[in-house]
């Protein structure tokens, strides 16, 4: 999409010297010169300076860090112009065509699969799920009845997914207009799960707004788990059922988080951590340990705690 076309959509005045083809957008760190990006959250402002970025949703005043050669689109709304621009870039949801399946694989009858998709050997999928354009399989792996996979995503080998979960789908993302409208971010990322990992039934993971979301080798899922897009779920983590990860939460290796706990969302919890159940992680966790209740403490503080609880209401 050229980027003149670009401003009308998002009635942005911009005056180009020489007109641009924008083939995507991208977070500030990551964006290339023919993709745009934006600044709403002044956190991120430290990325202003060595973002390649050809274009830039951003307000006025926040434009003098550009560097040179990038293009400034000056707007007082910056997110909302890329939750409208989003639905632009979006790929379509289903295409029908060709596509690749290994020797020794089993398919149900019942089960759909896109355009583009590729089925590693060994591979079982059971009936009636339903697999995107562009994903890959890899071989050994496992899809159990009812799946949905959307497009784009990859799974690696000796995966296992329980019936029913959701692979892929979009993020909660809305921006929010001055008179109270929701305007949909379109997530244009992806899910990529990698080698022996286990979904339980009805679990739910997220595609990324930009970039990916991934589940790394080893991590064991629970039922019922809400993972949001963009979240990093390190090697051979434990998410045990109802676990609710918010958007871009970066789990180290080998945390644990029992049931009921949940993320506030771009936070990392360091390697070795366990979060009792019904935990409440609001801020990153630098030191491993076991932490519990909300607001979050260390285990035997919170045991503390109870105890001192318990004998103030023996008292009144």
């Amino acid at each position: 999409m050229k980027l003149s076309e670009i401003c009308k959509i998002l009635e942005i005045d911009c005056d180009l010297k020489q007109d641009k083809e924008i083939t995507g957008i991208n977070t500030l760190q990551d964006a290339n010169e023919n993709e745009i990006s934006f600044l709403e959250n002044p956190k991120y402002a430290k990325f202003l300076k060595n973002t390649k970025a050809g274009a830039i949703l951003i307000r006025k005043e926040d434009a003098v860090d550009l560097p040179v050669g990038t293009i400034a689109l000056i707007t007082d709304e910056p997110y909302l112009k890329l939750a409208i621009l989003t639905k632009y870039f979006a790929k379509e949801p289903w295409e029908d065509g060709g596509y690749q399946v290994a020797k020794n694989v089993k398919i149900d009858p019942s089960v759909r699969i896109a355009k583009g998709v590729k089925i590693g050997k060994n591979v079982t999928i059971m009936p009636h799920v339903s697999i995107g354009p562009d994903v890959e399989i890899e071989e050994g792996s496992v899809i159990y009845p009812n799946v949905t996979i959307y497009r784009d995503t990859k799974i690696g080998k000796n995966v296992k997914i329980h019936a029913g979960s959701v692979i892929g789908s979009d993020g909660f993302g809305y921006a929010h207009t001055k008179t109270g409208e929701h305007i949909k971010i379109y997530h244009l990322g992806r899910v990529v799960i990698e080698d022996e990992v286990e979904i339980g039934a009805n679990t739910t993971v997220d595609r990324a707004v930009f970039g990916e979301t991934r589940i790394k080798k080893g991590s064991k899922i629970d039922n019922l788990v809400q993972i949001g897009h963009n979240c990093e779920i390190g090697e051979n983590t434990i998410l045990v059922s109802q676990v609710g990860l918010s958007g871009s939460s970066k789990l180290g290796r080998n945390v644990v988080m029992g049931g009921q706990a949940a993320t506030a969302g771009h936070l990392e919890i360091a390697p070795f951590t366990t979060i009792a159940a019904r935990g409440g992680v609001t801020k990153t966790i630098k030191e491993p340990g076991i932490y519990s209740g909300f607001p979050l403490m260390p285990h035997k503080q919170w045991l503390k705690l109870q105890g001192l609880l318990q004998r103030l209401l023996k008292k009144s």
